[in-house]
């Protein structure tokens, strides 16, 4: 899978699981971001009806299963985020954007890995 991350130093693809980084000449995708009534929201991105919403809390996600009827909290011990996409095949797969580094979740954020590469500062990822 490949997620498209926008930095300030421009837009790479990413191969979620080989980890490999190139350069992204194509446009970026612009999804738009479902409209939520929560605190502190930084960013989110839904597919059907599960949602993955970045906050400015501890921990720094929360994610819904019903379309924002109800929410529960993921990511503990991760840094604070910048944005967040959901797989549009698979809605437990997401991936998270803090400052320089992407975290993967397959499993509906149960638990998230960090990849190994750093990035420039990040504005926005899509997959």
């Amino acid at each position: 899978m490949i997620a498209v991350v926008s930095t300030v130093a421009g837009a790479f693809s990413v191969d979620l699981e080989s980890n490999e980084i190139d350069s992204w000449t194509g446009e970026l995708a612009t999804d738009a971001e479902p409209i939520l009534n929560l605190p502190r929201l930084v960013a989110a991105a839904a597919t059907g009806a599960t949602v993955f919403a970045v906050v400015a809390t501890k921990p720094p996600i929360v994610v819904s299963r019903d379309a924002g009827s109800t929410w529960r909290e993921s990511g503990r011990g991760l840094p604070p985020g910048r944005a967040i996409a959901v797989s549009a095949a698979d809605p437990d797969v997401a991936v998270y954007a803090a400052r320089n580094r992407l975290y993967v979740t397959h499993d509906g954020g149960v638990f998230w890995t960090a990849l190994a590469l750093e990035l420039p500062e990040i504005l926005s990822v899509h997959i």
